[in-house]
């Protein structure tokens, strides 16, 4: 809802502001819907972060999701991005 707020009001959402709602997902065992947040993401042309990377890895991991958290790990090295504690 929070979500749906603030594009109704004009305010374009960052990559923080989809960490925090991918990191929610995560808390809310809704692994699913934190990966329709990061496509989502990457349609608005927003690069993710390191701390995107490890929201969806820990929330595929909470969802027994290992394949797909072991591509998502794969994928963050490819784009450059250097592995640490949030990933």
């Amino acid at each position: 809802e929070l979500f749906d707020e603030l594009q109704q009001r004009g305010m374009e959402p960052q990559v923080i502001t989809y960490n925090a709602l991918i990191s929610a997902c995560t808390k809310g065992d809704q692994w699913e819907k934190a990966l329709e947040l990061f496509a989502e993401l990457q349609r608005c042309g927003l690069e993710p972060d390191i701390f995107t990377y490890g929201a969806l890895i820990s929330a595929c991991e909470k969802g027994g999701q290992w394949e797909k958290a072991l591509e998502l790990f794969d994928e963050l090295q490819r784009r450059g991005l250097e592995p640490d504690v949030a990933a």
